[in-house]
């Protein structure tokens, strides 16, 4: 069995115009001080890293990397998630997803969308010249608007829409097996790709893609009311990347999942700080032991209550509490009776 690496913390959340999180140097320091030992990296934050720069140079990745070690804390991955939102959008949200792509595109979608499949190549580029064998993104959406039937689907509508998502994700697939990297989707409301049955929809129409694998956070599947234990247990073979993130469902006479366009305060589904939600963590490790997994835990943070430095201190020493140090001998290795095959069939009367 293998230990996961961690806590490792994604900081997107967290970076912003004032120090320490305005610049590559002081957030890692300010990441290490928190007790992490690893940085997941937002890619489109020109504040933290140069993706054009990181596509077409290994000395400015080396760089990069040594800086972040330098201060005591690793690059586990990159993170394409506003790009890859852009890989496929609906026209409903033309609009409030414009502001994620570069402003010389915005207003067309074509060019967004041709921007963003060049954004996610680069971003799998710069993870082979990192050394980083995993990449976290999102998928983009088209039948999102749909996701209730009412009123009723036309036949053939949601099948189209997955076999264009394949149909744009195929290219950036093959590129990330050329760069020996797995692409893992966060499985997120939002997306095309928002439970298991619709990334096994997926899977099928880019052929069971070797690089299609998942980001797994149990927080997405406590609001969709979705077995995230079972599921580590059915997709064991697909998850490439963990987020280790918080929430709770609290439905009431009034609310349920849908929440009835509340704040998140308001919301019956909410997502918390680790340890303040509902999330059973302590199975959830374990079942990551079990099944090999040898990536990164990664604190997400996001939370409606409390401040988010709070939450980045307590997340780490969260995670160090939970990681299992995985054994390597059995239990009863004292009581073994040193048989032999002969004492074996004698045992068995044969």
């Amino acid at each position: 069995m293998k230990t996961i690496k961690g806590p490792a913390l994604f900081l997107a959340q967290f970076a912003g115009d004032e120090a320490p999180f305005n610049s590559w140097d002081s957030i890692t320091k300010w990441a290490a001080d928190c007790g992490y030992i690893g940085v997941q990296v937002p890619s489109w934050d020109g504040r933290l890293i140069d993706l054009a720069k990181a596509a077409e140079s290994k000395d400015y990745c080396d760089e990069f990397k040594g800086k972040a070690a330098e201060n005591g804390v690793e690059v586990t991955e990159l993170s394409t998630h506003l790009q890859g939102q852009l890989v496929a959008v609906h026209p409903a949200y033309d609009t409030a997803f414009d502001g994620f792509a570069a402003p010389e595109v915005r207003g067309n979608p074509k060019a967004r969308q041709e921007w963003a499949v060049d954004q996610v190549k680069k971003a799998l580029t710069a993870s082979r010249n990192m050394g980083i064998g995993a990449h976290a993104t999102f998928s983009g959406a088209l039948a999102w608007p749909y996701i209730y039937p009412w009123p009723q689907r036309p036949a053939g509508l949601v099948e189209t829409a997955f076999d264009e998502l394949a149909r744009r994700w195929k290219p950036i697939l093959d590129h990330a097996e050329d760069c020996g990297v797995n692409v893992c989707y966060e499985i997120h409301p939002g997306e095309d790709l928002h439970d298991g049955v619709t990334y096994e929809m997926f899977l099928e129409r880019v052929g069971n893609h070797a690089r299609a694998m998942m980001l797994y956070d149990p927080s997405h599947y406590v609001l969709q009311c979705l077995d995230y234990l079972d599921n580590i247990d059915i997709y064991k073979d697909r998850i490439g990347m963990f987020h280790v993130k918080d929430a709770e469902f609290n439905p009431t006479g009034r609310q349920g999942v849908y929440s009835g366009y509340q704040s998140w305060v308001d919301r019956a589904g909410r997502f918390r700080s680790l340890g303040d939600g509902q999330c059973d963590f302590g199975a959830i490790f374990s079942k990551m032991a079990a099944i090999d997994f040898d990536g990164w835990a990664v604190v997400e943070w996001e939370c409606c209550l409390k401040h988010p430095e709070d939450g980045a201190r307590e997340g780490a020493q969260f995670v160090k509490d939970h990681i299992i140090r995985v054994t390597e001998k059995a239990f009863d290795d004292f009581a073994d009776g040193g048989t032999d095959e002969e004492g074996n069939k004698k045992m068995l009367g044969i």
